[in-house]
């Protein structure tokens, strides 16, 4: 009996011991992933923990100290194995823009209407125009002529006829400038009053309370021919500025006198016989006619001296060229077309 259950305890054990040999490991289901980031925080966990030792062994060292940043590697070009050149440094550039300094504006005054008056009477020997039959005599007569209108220069529509005109002088200058002031901003200027008669200067006194007087010291230079207007109405902020600068110049050189006027919006403007340099002397034309002596032998051998004349045979007219077309007038804004009503 005894032998039996030991028999048997045997048995019991070696199957026991054979089924558990047969069984095989369990295998991990988790990716891969899951285990590197274990493994990773296994790491972080041993470094926060260095850190919070280190920390309770210099508090005040380790509250100021800077995270140490790992330098990037270069990368390498496989072909070459050489680092690549660093990237280049851009500047940033300011986008401002820049800003025109305006002059100030040239402002009329008591003294300068007198001084216009003054200049224009005794140094530049002009009168007054009384009225529209005394106006026909100058043009007529060549003292005035038109303003010079063109692609650059246009001139008020609502202007009559016999007041688009001007002295010389002040033709010359409007060329120049609405030249100069084309060449600049490509487009044109606009002359809202010319020439005006003492007639007209009394009825638009009643009309403008701005306008000046028809006579005495300070009577409106337009009454002589040698003034005009400029309008201001539709120019930009840098035509102005270039306007300015442009005449202070030839004021300061007694050319010209300008009184910048605001309620009309124009500039006034009167040009003085100095603006046009003299013209030179014309040096005498040889005479058509000249003499020559001759030695003439007479009928007595003897030899004498005779004159005759000899004429210049006058020069050939040349044929006339035909005049080049003139380029064609460009339309007038809207805003420039419509002139205020004229100044002093």
């Amino acid at each position: 009996m005894r032998r039996t259950f030991i028999i048997f305890a045997i048995a019991a054990f070696l199957f026991g011991s054979a089924a558990y040999g047969s069984k095989k490991p369990r295998v991990s289901t988790a990716p891969a992933v899951t285990q590197k980031k274990a493994s990773h925080a296994g790491k972080r966990s041993v470094v926060r923990e260095a850190a919070r030792r280190a920390s309770f062994r210099h508090p005040f060292r380790n509250r100021h100290a800077k995270k140490a940043v790992p330098a990037a590697r270069p990368r390498t070009s496989p072909e070459t194995d050489a680092p690549p050149e660093p990237p280049a440094v851009v500047e940033s550039a300011s986008l401002g823009k820049t800003r025109i300094a305006m002059p100030p504006p040239l402002r009329g005054s008591y003294e300068s209407l007198v001084r216009q008056n003054e200049k224009s009477e005794a140094a530049d020997g002009l009168e007054r125009i009384e009225d529209d039959d005394d106006l026909a005599d100058r043009i007529a007569s060549g003292l005035l002529v038109p303003v010079p209108v063109s692609a650059s220069l246009n001139i008020n529509g609502n202007l009559p006829e016999n007041r688009r005109y001007c002295r010389p002088w002040t033709a010359t200058f409007l060329s120049d400038l609405a030249r100069a002031h084309a060449v600049q901003f490509h487009t044109s200027l606009l002359v809202t009053s010319a020439v005006r008669t003492v007639e007209y200067q009394k009825q638009l006194g009643r009309v403008n309370g701005n306008a000046a007087a028809a006579e005495g010291d300070i009577a409106s230079p337009h009454l002589t021919g040698g003034t005009i207007d400029i309008a201001k109405q539709g120019l930009s902020r840098q035509e102005i500025a270039w306007m300015r600068a442009h005449l202070l110049p030839l004021q300061q050189a007694g050319k010209i006198d300008v009184a910048e006027e605001f309620q009309q919006s124009c500039f006034h403007i009167t040009v003085y016989k100095s603006y046009v340099p003299p013209k030179p002397a014309r040096k005498p034309t040889a005479e058509t006619a000249t003499t020559q002596t001759k030695p003439v032998q007479d009928q007595t051998g003897k030899t004498s001296t005779r004159q005759q004349k000899t004429s210049r045979k006058p020069a050939q007219a040349m044929p006339a060229q035909p005049r080049p077309e003139e380029p064609e007038q460009q339309p007038v804004p809207a805003s420039r077309a419509e002139a205020p009503v004229e100044g002093l």
